[in-house]
């Protein structure tokens, strides 16, 4: 059957990977540069700062297939997911401001900011985020055009990653991260862009609402007291399938080793490798930059080597990348701090880092994506946003973990904290050498086990083309039924 819907204009395809732009920075700012802040700036201890993250990361995951089941469900003139994407602009920008503006508070009171304003910042992007993921299987069934699609997002991402890594290392923080009054006219900064470029993306996409799936469950059976009920059934309704499952398991591994990441990331700059303001820029655009080329390739690729190839290589390329340069310099072969040649081979490594690991991220997506098709063909729902937001959960439950972990690890190795503790002279050699031992190779070799999950998946090419042609046979006789 030909499709009845417009062709997906490269305009459309833009307007809604700008939308990514948000994720990409809260990503950003999160990963580099908020734990660092509250630890070695304001002092908060490392336990309590990890367990704050971990709690607005526990608490997102959970509203992740809340928000995905609502908005499955959700009835009315603006679409499913639009309605969404709206509401979620103020209250993420307010909050997120808060969180890079904290008052003088006393110990206990800081972590509970921290706390607070992390779950706020990330429960108004769940709000987001879900509807918009879900959106980006709506727009295309087209195998191969899903996972343009979803370069695009991808491309925004690291669009976003990279305005955040120049706003701070050359506006904000050109000098030395220990720069406190800087903190604030940073977070305010990064809450405007974001909330323009959800802004961008729902207007943007506005005139493809009229072909997208409508939700075929009566309205009176959408409410909040049974929101929490029937979503749990969904999520063991796609857990079902069996392709489904093992990406499940696969990518909470991998996001448990990047909450360690992600928490320790401006430590190991700052200690470990002793890089300052242009050096982290480099440090830290590397990974995007590489990301932003790759997602070109990410379809020849796809189209070459299939989707679960490109997910395996690139989960064991993001790994390599963590381990090598950390054991090269524990054994005495790697450049020595404060050399061209560190930085170049830092740049470099990771550069071929995000290069690699798009590839698995794009691909992921994109099976997720064919995955719901089988599901629609095999319940008769369209459940873009239970599968999605099933896989935000896992991110952010096992980020959560990883972060709470890198706190704990942090501490019993007696890491110390605060404004005075400013350059590796200030912390032993052994425990500095500890921290490289946990941010490689200690945390990132469970990759393994990831991508042996990975390897269970069984929907390939040949299995969605029969998929798709099976559901425009079942759509048509539902549509003749209907008539």
């Amino acid at each position: 059957m030909e499709s009845t819907k417009p062709p997906l204009t490269r305009g459309i395809k833009v307007s809604y990977g700008v939308g990514q732009a948000a994720e990409g920075i809260k990503n950003a700012a999160f990963n580099v540069f908020v734990f660092f802040y509250y630890t070695q700036v304001l002092g908060l201890p490392t336990v309590y700062t990890g367990i704050a993250i971990g709690i607005a990361l526990a608490v997102d995951s959970i509203t992740d297939p809340l928000i995905g089941s609502l908005s499955d469900n959700w009835q009315g003139s603006s679409g499913r997911r639009h309605p969404f994407l709206y509401v979620s602009i103020l209250p993420l920008g307010l909050f997120f401001i808060g969180l890079f503006n904290p008052p003088e508070l006393e110990e206990f009171m800081l972590f509970l900011w921290l706390t607070v304003f992390s779950v706020g910042t990330r429960a108004m992007m769940t709000l987001y985020y879900v509807p918009h993921v879900s959106l980006g299987a709506e727009l295309s069934e087209d195998f191969n055009e899903r996972t343009e699609v979803v370069a695009y997002r991808y491309f925004f991402s690291y669009v976003g990653g990279i305005l955040t890594y120049i706003i701070g290392f050359v506006v904000y923080f050109p000098d030395t991260q220990f720069n406190v009054e800087a903190y604030a006219p940073f977070g305010l900064t990064l809450s405007l862009l974001m909330m323009a470029s959800i802004l961008i993306t729902a207007l943007g996409t506005k005139r493809r609402i009229p072909h997208l799936p409508a939700s075929r469950i009566n309205r009176e059976s959408v409410s909040i007291l049974r929101v929490l009920h029937k979503t749990l059934l969904e999520i063991r309704s796609a857990l079902t399938n069996r392709s489904f499952r093992w990406l499940f398991a696969g990518v909470l591994i991998v996001f448990a080793m990047v909450g360690v990441d992600n928490a320790l990331n401006l430590h190991m700059n700052t200690y470990f490798w002793e890089l300052q303001g242009g050096g982290n820029l480099f440090f830290f655009a590397a990974t995007p930059v590489g990301a932003l080329i790759g997602t070109a390739l990410a379809s020849p690729l796809t189209r070459w080597f299939d989707k679960k190839p490109s997910v395996i290589i690139g989960t064991l390329c993001w790994a390599l990348c963590q381990v090598i340069p950390v054991v090269l310099r524990l054994l005495g072969w790697f450049p020595e701090n404060g050399t061209d040649e560190l930085l170049y081979s830092l740049i470099v490594i990771k550069f071929i880092q995000g290069l690699g690991v798009v590839q698995a991220l794009i691909a992921f997506n994109s099976m997720v994506a064919d995955v719901v098709d089988e599901h629609e063909l095999i319940t008769g729902l369209r459940q873009e946003g239970i599968f999605f937001s099933s896989v935000s959960f896992s991110n952010k439950m096992t980020s959560g973990i990883g972060t709470v972990a890198a706190g704990f690890a942090l501490a019993l190795i007696d890491w110390p904290t605060g404004a005075d503790v400013q350059t590796a002279a200030d912390i032993a050699p052994e425990t500095i050498a500890w921290l490289g031992l946990i941010y490689g190779p200690i945390v990132s070799g469970f990759a393994l086990v990831s991508a042996y999950c990975y390897s269970k998946y069984g929907l390939n090419r040949q299995r969605h083309a029969e998929v798709v042609e099976e559901l425009a046979v079942l759509r048509e006789r539902r549509a003749a039924a209907a008539d």
